[in-house]
């Protein structure tokens, strides 16, 4: 190949990659940059967990940092065309042994601190002011409000139900919040410790609303918990899915809970309570399960 031939194609070649860096570079521009991170939620918890996955997460940056950067600069300090001669006679060292076995177990210490914190407050079950018993079904939920003869079943609206179905007709993307929205969406106050008791009547479940921070299984014949607190200036609804394969219709089995302020919600349970007592249909909770303990089974 000739000098031309070579000059000529080096140039193509460096047009096409300035041309693929500026594409690049204008897809960054637009890019939504805070998908990347971790949710910081709207809960207590779900706030102190992201605290810890950002603790965490500089302490890796700066590890990263420190060890790539001393690799990085020996590397082009003691390199071989600068003359540097390995040292053949050092084979052991005391001191960087205790040097590299000391350093990393304080930092593993000094960050399993938070951590253990971090998980005692999650399993904290005291001072709640509202049990509410959850209950998966294939593939509905039903929430029983343990003590306040409230009780009911949370399935996947029509409109999304009547668009998921073969040759419907209609297009999913007119309806709103598609395969996200339920007929009755649990309700909860704000700024109230809420105790979630999970089980399951057919197979295991997941119950989980991002926004929320937790996730836990539901599972046939044994009781799990979970507690949120949602701050209370997050008045909302927000929306999860079940997060466990459950069988055919796994995916239409939605979570929308609606946060409300203490007044209001006071409001809706006698109203719920009211209609539920005119309906007949309203069940009491059983003793057994409002008092149940972690990984407590079930009474069959």
């Amino acid at each position: 190949m000739s000098f031309h031939m070579k000059n000529a194609f080096a140039r193509r070649a460096m047009q096409a990659a300035s041309a693929t860096l500026f594409a690049f570079m204008a897809n960054v521009s637009h890019a939504n940059w805070g998908g990347l991170n971790m949710p910081e939620g709207v809960s207590i918890l779900s706030k102190k967990i992201y605290g810890l996955h950002m603790l965490i997460l500089w302490v890796c940056v700066v590890l990263a940092v420190v060890v790539f950067g001393v690799m990085i600069y020996s590397l082009f300090k003691f390199r071989r065309s600068k003359g540097a001669e390995p040292d053949k006679t050092m084979v052991h060292s005391t001191k960087v042994e205790i040097v590299w076995t000391v350093i990393p177990i304080l930092i593993l210490v000094g960050m399993a601190v938070p951590i253990a914190k971090t998980l005692i407050e999650i399993e904290d079950m005291g001072e709640v002011g509202l049990n509410i018993k959850v209950t998966g079904y294939q593939w509905k939920w039903e929430y029983e409000y343990l003590n306040e003869d409230v009780s009911f079943f949370s399935t996947l609206d029509r409109q999304s139900n009547a668009a998921r179905q073969l040759n419907s007709g209609i297009d999913p993307k007119s309806v709103e919040h598609y395969l996200l929205n339920v007929d009755n969406p649990l309700v909860i106050p704000a700024g109230v410790k809420i105790r979630f008791l999970l089980t399951a009547q057919d197979v295991i479940h997941a119950w989980w609303v991002p926004d929320f921070g937790m996730k836990k299984d539901a599972i046939p014949g044994y009781v799990n918990e979970i507690w949120v607190q949602v701050d209370a200036d997050k008045v909302g609804t927000y929306r999860g899915q079940c997060a466990e394969l459950c069988g055919q219709d796994h995916g239409f089995m939605p979570i929308v809970v609606e946060v409300k302020s203490p007044a209001d919600f006071d409001a809706w349970l006698r109203a719920k309570q009211a209609e539920q007592k005119v309906a007949g249909s309203s069940p009491t909770a059983p003793a057994t399960i409002a008092s149940a303990a972690p990984a407590t089974t079930v009474a069959q």
